[in-house]
């Protein structure tokens, strides 16, 4: 064979030498920068780490951290440079451009009148504290909220920007990149669960005589790699427990297990329907009161922020006893480790995707609501929401920040008084509670949810990606510090193929449900007269037709062809 290969060889002409010597070459070199590039991936020595010492379970909660920084940070890219940057260079002068106008003749005066509440003289610390906080005051006048963004075309030479059309497309396309980055690793992860599903035998065949990586020579990473060996291949010995337990199981048993199921699952249904009757009243409330306390100077400062704040600091409260007793009545209900995850993350997505709906769905109702006839030639309560995109954009920004906050105070006040406890404190009321084990769930549902208020407060405050991108890098240090030094490992380990696919897919529902109120937002309430680079359309959703009213009569055919019911909802299906 060796011969006959030398004879082709001898008589390939230099062109073809050249040309295998070239593939050869490159796939060689292409093989060297991906090795090499290997080791510029983000937390990469990290979370090999904390696979070794806790298994894969735990693993793939920072490998779905990493991509959630990854996916926040491209997601800032591309509205810093489609929205943020024309605003910036529009505003120096850099470029001629032209401001969104709308005629008095066209709409009432009372309608375009906004006065940002930026401070202004003499400013206690406390007061850039609040506003820090709250995202009013010199923050409601910056860059992070919609209401700066107020340029109509930026000229560049003769070319015109069309910067509402842009600032649409803009959104259009993080959510579009959200969705196929997600379904991408969602194919992946569920391809691990067939191959895994497959054939359990055949699993532990894979991990026993070809689970070893034989390119280690490091004996650190050895004994992470025996490490992460030996956790699957307990989760393995666990699982098939678990399935001879419940193959085992006699008709009283199953009477029994299934009774309770019913009973704890009647109280989960009541503890979500007190959850969002209770949102829905304090917000109401909330609204009401604060335009009050707007106009009453004898309210102190205090109660005035703690009536705006009301309806984050319940939600807040919301999320966090919600999942601790949805995590203790799981315990009693006897199902396998993967699948007490995927219901309790089911559970607490319903209390926390919900909150949100409620809270924005309040603040619709303030807005399109008009208790007196001089708000209805704006089609929006303009006396109290001049700009009401900046003041969701507010509210979702302080969701985001009140999430943070509660995450730090927990590791701060929390894990580690707890940890110190137990260590140096030897009561048994103290040694009874123990170190507390990594939940999964509950840490996947924390990003989960400050993902999909970053989804859809990305419109109303462009840069708030950014402050997402800040966030979750912050709280990979947090968790890793937690996790090292006060978490125990998992008495019933968690498998990371089936984990990942169910992290993606959670994250993916946030995703679709955050499509309805961007949806309601852009293409049903009446944008504001005021402020925005939408002033000069009844929604932001008429750009587009705007738009296209200005191509050839064929192409715009083509176009409404394609915007029709008829062809968009089988596309859509599809």
């Amino acid at each position: 064979r060796r011969d006959s290969q030398q004879a082709d060889t001898e008589h390939l002409s230099r062109w073809e030498k050249w040309r295998r010597t070239s593939s050869k070459s490159l796939k060689k070199a292409l093989g060297e920068v991906k090795g090499m590039s290997s080791y510029l991936i983000l937390w990469r020595h990290d979370i090999r780490s904390i696979e070794g010492k806790f298994g894969t379970g735990i693993q793939s909660y920072f490998s779905f951290l990493r991509f959630l920084v990854l996916l926040n940070f491209i997601i800032f890219i591309l509205m810093f440079s489609f929205v943020t940057l024309p605003t910036i260079i529009s505003k120096y002068g850099m470029f001629n451009s032209t401001i969104a106008y709308i005629s008095p003749k066209i709409i009432e005066h009372n309608c375009t009148i906004y006065k940002p509440s930026g401070n202004k003289g003499l400013i206690y610390f406390y007061t850039y504290l609040k506003d820090l906080l709250s995202g009013t005051g010199f923050l409601e006048v910056t860059s992070l909220f919609y209401g700066y963004y107020s340029i109509d075309a930026l000229w560049i030479s003769i070319m015109r920007y069309n910067f509402p059309l842009a600032y649409l497309l803009a959104t259009f396309a993080y959510l579009a990149l959200s969705f196929l980055w997600i379904i991408k690793r969602s194919v992946e992860g569920f391809k691990h669960n067939l191959v895994h599903d497959a054939d359990p035998f055949q699993s532990y065949c894979n991990k026993v005589f070809a689970g070893w990586d034989f390119c280690i020579t490091d004996p650190n990473a050895a004994q992470l790699k025996h490490r992460s060996l030996r956790s699957e291949l307990q989760m393995d010995l666990d699982e098939e427990k678990q399935k001879q337990k419940i193959a085992e199981r006699s008709t009283e048993e199953k009477l029994r297990i299934y009774s309770l199921r019913i009973f704890i699952n009647i109280i989960v249904i009541a503890i979500l329907s007190g959850c969002f009757y209770s949102i829905y009243k304090v917000t109401v409330f909330s609204q009401e009161n604060s335009n009050v306390s707007i106009r009453n100077d004898t309210r102190t400062d205090l109660v005035n922020l703690l009536v705006q704040y009301l309806p984050s600091i319940v939600i807040t409260l919301a999320n966090f006893i919600g999942p601790l007793i949805f995590s203790f009545l799981i315990r009693f209900e006897d199902y396998t480790p993967a699948f007490e995850i995927k219901l309790t993350l089911l559970r607490c997505v319903f209390l926390r995707l919900a909150n949100i709906g409620v809270l924005l769905f309040s603040l619709w109702s303030q807005i399109s609501n008009c208790d007196s006839d001089k708000c209805k030639p704006c089609g929006y309560n303009y006396n109290h929401y001049p700009c009401w995109e900046s003041d969701v954009g507010q509210e979702m920004y302080k969701l985001l920040i009140f999430d943070f906050i509660v995450i730090l105070a927990m590791a701060l006040f929390v894990d580690f008084p707890r940890k110190m406890l137990v260590t140096h404190c030897s009561c048994k009321l103290v040694q009874w509670f123990g170190d507390k084990e990594f939940e999964i769930s509950d840490n996947v549902l924390e990003i989960i949810y400050g993902q999909t208020i970053c989804w859809i407060g990305t419109f109303f405050s462009p840069l708030l990606p950014a402050i997402a991108t800040v966030k979750y890098f912050i709280i990979f240090y947090v968790k890793k510090i937690v996790l090292i030094h006060t978490r125990k490992p998992a008495a019933r380990p968690i498998r990371a193929s089936s984990s990942n696919f169910f992290f993606l897919v959670v994250l993916l529902i946030g995703l679709l449900l955050a499509f309805v109120p961007l949806g309601v937002s852009i293409a049903r309430i009446p944008s504001s007269k005021a402020c925005g680079p939408f002033r000069n359309f009844n929604t932001s959703w008429e750009v587009v037709p705007d738009t296209i009213l200005q191509f050839p009569t064929g192409l715009q055919q083509v176009l409404f062809g394609m915007a029709s019911e008829a062809f968009a909802v089988p596309f859509f299906v599809i």
